[in-house]
């Protein structure tokens, strides 16, 4: 899921950084996507980061019983 969110927001960055002329709404929209995929992006990242951390703790309170 996070590299398919990672290639598609690479694409979005290309289309916008292209010297091609697009009707303004369509790059309004192109603006948004990347940003919400900017925050997906991010949420995955950080999901990833205190993943480990809980399944350790969870871990450790099962030895403990």
């Amino acid at each position: 899921m996070k590299k398919l969110i990672s290639k598609i927001s690479q694409a979005v960055q290309v289309i916008l950084l292209a010297p091609i002329k697009l009707p303004v709404k369509a790059l309004n929209v192109l603006k948004y996507i990347a940003v919400g995929l900017g925050i997906m992006e991010t949420v995955l990242d950080r999901e990833e980061e205190n993943s480990p951390q809980t399944e350790g703790k969870e871990g450790g309170n099962a030895d403990d019983d």
